[in-house]
């Protein structure tokens, strides 16, 4: 059996992480499996990827023209809408490495254009990053539901037009994706219900597979050898944030962020800010204590530094199953967030992190303090935080779903 996954990066974003991590997993599982990207910057034999210059150049040339419609709309926010019009290649390069099964993870960027989808033979799984597939063309839909019924009049592109960009976009998903040999798979609950209500996936098998973590890669390391290694500050209660593209995509929430340091600063001096993200520290204001910025921090330096922190936080309004957290969590650091998304699956509140109300900036103050102000209680927190990843989100678990779904579909087993 051999699996070709499709995503536009190999190592940049949430969902490279995630599809990169699966690959080595299954292919440990002794199953034939590539990831052929738009983009590589890795050097890994099983990531396929034409690395010409020319080839370079045009798919750099292909994002800044596919997003010109996009640009149409000046109350549109950054990086979330894409159409995915522009021709793509990518049957040819497909056949001729014949696979059995495709697996698709994130498809934007001038990577795979909608109606090439139809064009493919092969049984097809979609493990689902974002909201794209189901809506009519944004990654984060936040507080819409018009995906449910075909998109129009976009919140996202700021737009009162039923016949809008997104209009069109979701029509041309409905007919090229009608016949597809497709099952859909979703990270969290929150998105497994969301597909399962779209219009475009409505008779689509949806399965639910979380997300694992090398639980030996991501484990709890000693604190204070961790920090020493990091140079920060022994003495102090750390609190940690990261994020990619922290600062520019507002959906990250680093301006709750900053508003909830602010009032967490205040009961005590103790207390350090640690982000770890290519955000401008020139264009950040007071964050009512001190803080440290990481820029971006290596993978093999993550465990060092998730161990080094007493708290992790995510202020975002919309994640599916951020690794983020998990990986935290896999290295004994509670989380703190909003009660939003897939962050229900990870953590449970009080018990091994804090769920803050959305989007209640007292709340997640007062859940950062809560984790803080008791050293027998954080130790507990922090038991209980590996616990859950261990038990419900370990690599091997993950892949051996998939890869019991690869069988299933080779064979033809399954649905539509």
């Amino acid at each position: 059996m051999k699996v070709l996954m499709l995503n536009t990066f190999d190592e940049v974003g949430g969902a490279a992480r995630a599809a990169g991590r699966l690959l080595r997993s299954v292919r440990r599982q002794q199953i034939d499996a590539q990831l052929l990207v738009q983009f590589k910057s890795g050097c890994a034999d099983e990531v396929i990827c034409n690395q010409r210059p020319l080839r370079k150049w045009l798919r750099r040339l292909k994002i800044f023209l596919g997003l010109q419609q996009v640009r149409r709309y000046p109350n549109r926010p950054e990086n979330n809408f894409s159409p995915a019009s522009l021709p793509d290649g990518k049957p040819a390069e497909i056949a001729s490495i014949a696979p059995d099964i495709i697996h698709l993870h994130w498809l934007c960027a001038g990577f795979l254009r909608i109606e090439t989808l139809a064009k493919l033979d092969q049984p097809l799984i979609w493990t689902l990053h974002d909201s794209w597939a189901f809506t009519g063309g944004c990654h984060v839909p936040f507080d819409c539901t018009k995906y449910r019924d075909r998109c129009g009049a976009c919140p996202v592109l700021g737009s009162s037009s039923e016949a809008d960009l997104s209009r069109r976009t979701w029509q041309r998903k409905k007919n090229s994706w009608r016949n597809l040999h497709l099952t859909v798979v979703t990270p969290s609950r929150w998105m497994t219900q969301a597909a399962r209500s779209s219009s475009l996936f409505s008779d689509v098998r949806v399965e639910h597979i979380p997300y694992g973590i090398d639980t030996e890669l991501f484990k709890p390391l000693d604190r204070q050898e961790s920090r020493r290694a990091l140079d920060l500050p022994l003495d102090k209660k750390i609190i940690l944030f990261g994020a990619v593209q922290a600062f520019s995509d507002p959906n990250k929430g680093f301006h709750w962020l900053q508003d909830a340091l602010r009032i967490a600063g205040q009961d005590s001096s103790d207390k350090l800010a640690v982000v770890f993200s290519s955000i401008d520290r020139s264009r950040v204001s007071d964050l009512g204590m001190p803080a440290v910025f990481l820029g971006r921090v290596a993978d093999a330096m993550l465990p060092a530094l998730y161990s080094a922190a007493d708290v992790f936080v995510l202020p975002s309004k919309s994640e599916n199953l951020p690794l983020t957290v998990l990986e935290a969590m896999a290295c004994g650091t509670p989380c703190v967030a909003f009660r939003q998304g897939g962050l229900p699956d990870q953590v449970d509140d009080q018990t091994n992190g804090y769920l803050a109300q959305p989007y209640e900036i007292d709340d997640l103050a007062r859940g950062i303090s809560w984790v803080l102000e008791d050293e027998e209680r954080l130790a507990l927190l922090s038991q209980r935080a590996r616990q859950k990843v261990e038990t419900e989100f370990s690599q091997d678990r993950e892949a051996s779903r998939y890869a019991e779904l690869y069988r299933e579909m080779v064979a033809g087993d399954g649905s539509h």
